[in-house]
């Protein structure tokens, strides 16, 4: 019989995070049964605990100072339907595009625009993930977490999950819950979501103008490979900056003095392109030493070899005080930053 964790110590992290940083971490336990969580947290050791997801959304800029948690349960349990939607149930160690992959597999829809993300199934709900005009809070139907502070479990419906941009409840109180399933309903019948730019052309280009969910997913990956860099080849954490939401007012003045500026949204905050705005500033190809912004792409930020966390971390400052001085718009990482701060 296996036991439900195991704890490591002095844990290279290399190859725990995207972007291939050197870091180590002094306690790691790694979690197969998540019942199991509150006796390995109650130990004094582990009081100040952070789950390492697969480290795609994060920036080691220097050695983490607390132990590190990593969730390795992947099942993955269909439970019947209900109404147009079937729920899904799946551990917070399965990896995330593997497992968009299986719902097409099951006949399932909704997840398509999300394909090839990196990342686990635990990660996606905290940071509410999104691509190609979906966010993957639209499908969450319940996510189980456990409260260390408070011992408890809980089970949050969509509605608690304060889903936002780039944003939830998870996100909001940072090492607060530990996320140990998300139960999704995911439709049966295919609705394509096509409006994000690009992704009708690429289908076009295909000689597809009836797309199933399957035909999606496989645009959404010839895109995200044409664009973004691997990170087992190029390390990198996808997109590092948030699109910034500005006034309509701001948003508008912005666009008229910078025609070409792409800008989305019809309510009182707009929705401005941080990509744009980076490569107006000429950072896109950029490159310091090891730490570089993709030719391919303005919102990533690569490791070309040997960069350090804190030699990335001080690229984005600079990239960020750039966009700030000219545009007079602040840009947030959507990686969260360990062993520094922003």
């Amino acid at each position: 019989m296996s036991l439900p964790f195991r704890i490591l110590r002095d844990v290279p992290l290399q190859g725990r995070n995207s972007f291939g940083v050197a870091a180590t971490a002094g306690l790691l336990a790694e979690v197969d049964d998540p019942e199991s969580l509150p006796g390995l947290l109650a130990r004094p050791e582990f009081g100040r605990a952070m789950v390492l997801g697969g480290g795609s959304n994060l920036l080691l800029a220097g050695d983490p100072q607390q132990p590190l948690v990593a969730l390795t349960g992947q099942r993955v349990e269909v439970l019947g339907e209900q109404g147009p939607a079937t729920r899904v149930r799946v551990e917070a160690g399965t990896h995330w595009h593997r497992f968009v992959l299986h719902t097409l597999e099951l006949g399932l829809c909704g997840l398509e625009n999300l394909a090839l993300i990196p990342g686990t199934v635990g990660a996606a709900p905290i940071q509410n993930i999104g691509a190609y005009g979906v966010e993957v809070g639209e499908f969450v139907h319940a996510v189980r977490a456990y409260e260390p502070a408070t011992g408890r479990w809980h089970d949050f419906s969509r509605a608690d999950c304060a889903f936002a941009y780039r944003d939830s409840l998870f996100k909001q109180h940072p090492d607060r819950f530990v996320v140990t399933a998300v139960e999704f309903a995911l439709p049966r019948e295919a609705a394509p979501r096509l409006s994000y730019a690009g992704l009708a052309e690429e289908l076009a280009r295909a000689g597809i103008d009836r797309p199933t969910a399957r035909d999606v997913a496989d645009a959404v990956i010839a895109i995200r490979r044409r664009k973004l860099p691997d990170p087992a080849v190029l390390g990198n954490a996808g997109s590092f900056f948030k699109n910034p939401l500005v006034p309509a007012a701001r948003a508008g003045a912005l666009v008229e003095s910078n025609p070409g500026l792409p800008c989305y949204g019809d309510g009182p905050l707009r929705k401005l392109s941080a990509a744009w705005l980076i490569e107006a500033c000429g950072w896109k190809g950029h490159r310091d030493g090891d730490a570089g912004v993709s030719p391919g792409h303005a919102l990533v930020l690569v490791n070309h070899g040997q960069a350090t966390g804190a030699q990335l971390l001080a690229l984005a400052r600079r990239i960020a005080g750039s966009v700030q001085e000219r545009f007079g718009v602040a840009l947030e990482p959507e990686p969260r930053v360990v062993g520094d701060q922003w």
